[in-house]
């Protein structure tokens, strides 16, 4: 049985939340829920915030134990950028790039 939460359009770069969604791929999710309450970075609260999304689908939806799910799969994909400018020297722009992400958690009964 698999169960999967999405969060969408994150402000965040992906490549900030894909730091945090590496360290908790495979790890049992009540394990993941611990390490990710004491990891001081923003990414980590959406990340968590997810997890435990996907632990109540679980739980609620199909039935599952808490304590026999496992992450299969936590995957943080490109969301729309904004662009925006910022004046430069001699009166011309420089771009900034103000980028979002989706964040995808699959789990899995162990069983």
């Amino acid at each position: 049985m698999r169960v999967l939460a999405i969060t969408k359009n994150i402000r965040m770069s992906p490549q900030k939340m894909r730091e945090v969604t590496r360290q908790i791929h495979g790890m049992k999710a009540l394990d993941a829920q611990a390490a990710l309450a004491y990891v001081p970075r923003k990414s980590a609260r959406a990340v968590l915030k997810t997890l435990q999304s996907a632990v109540a689908n679980a739980v609620n939806n199909f039935g599952l134990e808490e304590g026999s799910l496992r992450i299969v799969e936590s995957v943080t994909g490109a969301a729309r950028t904004y662009k925006r400018f910022t004046p430069k020297a001699r009166g011309s722009a420089g771009r900034i790039l103000k980028r979002g992400c989706h964040v995808r958690i699959v789990l899995s009964d162990m069983n």
